[in-house]
């Protein structure tokens, strides 16, 4: 897995492009939808999911927590509903977060 990952400038992945830019099966995240309630993707025309960057780093989370800190569906769970999650080798950097809240800063002032 890399360490920082680089989520394309667009505003809506398909659910293949998501199990792309996160190492995922198409299935594991239909899976993940169930269990998490948080992770719920913009359904449209013939049930297609299209995901959105918030999305795409709350799959990254749930992803580090289950593979990386070794804790089950359940305990992802509750360390996300505490939001006392922490992410080991997280895959996004304090840079790229402040240049996100840089963007959306600017957008608002238009």
């Amino acid at each position: 897995m890399d360490n920082k990952l680089q989520i394309p400038k667009k505003k809506y992945f398909s659910i293949s492009e998501v199990a792309e830019l996160c190492d995922l099966k198409t299935h594991t995240l239909r899976f993940w939808e169930k269990e998490f309630k948080d992770l719920s993707p913009v359904t449209r025309k013939g049930n297609r999911r299209y995901y959105q960057r918030e999305d795409i780093v709350l799959v990254m989370k749930i992803k580090s927590l289950l593979h990386s800190d070794g804790l089950t569906v359940s305990g992802a769970k509750k360390s996300l509903n505490s939001n006392t999650a922490v992410v080991k080798g997280s895959d996004l950097d304090s840079e790229e977060i402040l240049q996100d809240l840089e963007d959306i800063l600017q957008e608002l002032k238009k």
